[in-house]
């Protein structure tokens, strides 16, 4: 029995394990409550064994962001690029919403990884493969901004705890100066289960925002738009 004992391995540390069982504790417990100690006492090993695959908690979120890019389904059966880029781009958000917190790492990034530079590599040669030049995919890039990973930056969060949070007072207050803002922030027709971090990005709005930048670039591109002054090519 002793001898069988001895035989018994542990699973070797390695960097693709010390980033998935990081992914696993942020999605558990929140990326706020993710540090090198808790994470070293989940793989079992004492802190300074991940630093021989990780620097430093920069790297490990570095790290996690390729994880999550990863999963994203890069087929794209789409006949055109328009398809395509709606499924990619759909895709992503489906991998947001089973990762929460991965929202605000991918905005905190400052570095390009490999995994992160090849998705986006693949995102314009879908516009690029699609005929637009590259002075309009240039702005199309840009207008996609964070949609491209699956989520945007909300302008309001009327996710519909307001009115139990805020005194009845403040919100007559609100209403008399700010009316307009106030009948958009108020508005509650919005699914709060499919909600990609704060705000009202749920799907029916993010769809429509998508649609509607594809149905520009479409059109722009069909009229051989160009920077130069912002007018169409004749």
């Amino acid at each position: 029995m002793a001898q069988q004992k001895g035989t018994v391995r542990r699973t070797p540390l390695s960097r693709e394990r010390v980033l998935s069982a990081a992914v696993v504790l942020a999605d558990e417990s929140g990326v706020e409550s993710l540090s090198m100690r808790k994470l070293a006492q989940e793989l079992g090993v004492v802190p300074m064994a991940l630093y021989k695959h990780v620097a430093n908690k920069e790297e490990l979120l570095d790290g996690m962001v390729d994880v999550i890019v990863g999963e994203i389904d890069a087929a794209a059966s789409g006949e055109d690029w328009k398809s395509a880029v709606r499924q990619r781009v759909l895709a992503a958000r489906q991998i947001l919403l089973r990762h929460p917190w991965a929202r605000r790492v991918i905005e905190s990034r400052t570095n390009k990884s490999p995994v992160v530079l090849e998705y986006m590599n693949a995102m314009i040669g879908m516009f690029r493969s699609g005929g637009f030049s590259v002075d309009l995919t240039h702005h199309v890039m840009h207008a996609m901004g964070s949609r491209m990973w699956g989520f945007t930056q909300e302008v309001f969060d009327d996710s519909g705890s307001a009115p139990e949070e805020v005194p009845p007072a403040v919100l007559h207050m609100m209403a008399e100066k700010y009316p307009h803002v106030m009948e958009i922030a108020m508005r509650a027709d919005h699914d709060n289960e499919s909600v990609v971090g704060q705000g009202c990005d749920d799907q029916f709005e993010f769809e429509f925002a998508l649609d509607l930048l594809l149905d520009g670039f479409e059109r722009l591109h069909e009229q051989g738009w160009t920077s130069r002054r912002g007018t169409v090519q004749r």
